[in-house]
């Protein structure tokens, strides 16, 4: 698909968003969910950039400001009220990430006297770490768009409560992730850690940390402390997955490793090499599965599209290696795969055009997902900005 039509596709899907959502329509309630908000923030970024119309930056700072005060506040099903946090009105409004934000599931979090159950689990409320580094990433590209570093503050005091509140120390080895927290972040909901969520956090945390010091503000809150715990619990992780969303987030790292690496701002080269080699055997895994010849309601689109917004990253590692070499490539060894990883990028256009055809969108599986499918539609159609951490 060629960039211009791309783009008009990305433009068309993001405005049925905004308006489904209840971002830019009075007549519907807003409907806010962290994780699909956090690629919508960078789709209108994006858009914004490849067209210079100033109402894509203003749905872009209008979506941030609805998420705060929805998924930053408590629900309206619940006998408490205000931030999450806990803070006062005013400082809330200063401080709106400092409790972390809500996921936006459809039902209330479990209460600490009931007993879990597995499958409902999926469908309640409560904080997960991976999106939360989502949103911080949204807000980092949000301050460097509009040169505000108030949403840089915000990013990094969300970092500061996601890590104080997930992290903790076993009876044994080193700290560990909690996978999902109450709302509150005072109880884990489920204890499991993600298995990359240590490497999410870590690159993310570096993204921020990076540009809190190239900003010259010596008053942002420094990450150095969360950046040595997470290096620990990175030392000696198996990232290797075989599932397409999680693939596509090991590529995404990469690409990101690679462009902080290149500014200086990535301490852990060696990082890109394990991150390269773990998602160079799951791509050719599940491309090798056929999954692509999968009836259409065995697919769920967001996992895919996951996959393919990575591949569209991998269209600038070659370059980035080339220009970080001594640090990334120390053995000379990573062109090699990097040019395997090539390979497959048709891959991403033909995941694209699978879920841009309308009679697949008729389906269950896109209708039960509907606004995440749409917008990490989108951001495979336009990823640049959600691709950058410079």
């Amino acid at each position: 698909m060629k960039l211009d039509a791309s783009n008009a596709t990305a433009q068309q899907i993001m405005l049925q968003f905004a308006d489904i959502s209840g971002l830019s329509t009075s007549r519907t309630a807003p409907k806010r969910y962290l994780w699909t908000d956090a690629f919508a923030v960078c789709n209108f970024l994006e858009l914004y950039h490849q067209t210079g119309d100033q109402s894509w930056r203003d749905l872009a700072l209008r979506l941030v400001d609805q998420v705060h005060h929805i998924l930053g506040r408590q629900r309206s099903d619940t006998p408490k009220s205000g931030w999450i946090s806990g803070l006062s009105e005013e400082e809330g409004e200063l401080h709106p990430t400092r409790g972390g934000m809500r996921i936006g599931k459809r039902l209330n979090e479990r209460r600490p006297d009931e007993r879990s159950d597995e499958r409902l689990e999926w469908d309640r409320d409560g904080q997960y770490y991976h999106y939360l580094t989502k949103w911080m990433h949204a807000l980092h590209r949000v301050s460097r768009v509009t040169e505000d570093i108030t949403y840089l503050r915000y990013a990094i005091e969300l970092a500061q409560a996601a890590h104080a509140g997930f992290s903790y120390a076993p009876s044994w080895g080193a700290k560990r992730l909690y996978w999902k927290m109450s709302v509150d972040l005072s109880q884990p909901q489920v204890s499991s850690m993600g298995q990359h969520d240590p490497l999410d956090g870590l690159v993310t945390y570096c993204e921020l940390q990076a540009a809190a010091t190239a900003s010259g503000q010596a008053d942002l809150p420094s990450l150095h402390a969360e950046i040595t715990d997470l290096s620990a619990m990175c030392h000696g992780n198996q990232w290797a997955t075989d599932d397409t969303l999680g693939i596509g987030g090991l590529l995404w790292d990469a690409s990101r490793i690679a462009q902080l690496t290149a500014q200086g701002a990535f301490s852990q080269p060696g990082l890109f090499q394990e991150v390269a080699d773990a998602a160079l055997p799951g791509l050719q895994a599940v491309a090798g599965d056929g999954f692509m010849q999968l009836p259409v309601s065995y697919r769920l689109a967001f996992r895919e599209l996951g996959l393919s917004i990575g591949l569209r990253g991998i269209e600038r590692l070659s370059g980035l290696v080339q220009q970080a070499a001594g640090e990334l490539d120390q053995s000379n060894r990573l062109q090699p795969r990097l040019e395997v990883m090539a390979e497959y990028l048709p891959l991403a256009e033909r995941i694209e055009n699978f879920w841009l055809d309308g009679a697949n969108k008729e389906t269950g599986s896109w209708k039960e997902h509907r606004e995440i499918n749409m917008v990490m539609l989108a951001t495979s159609l336009a990823p640049g900005e959600f691709l950058k951490v410079d």
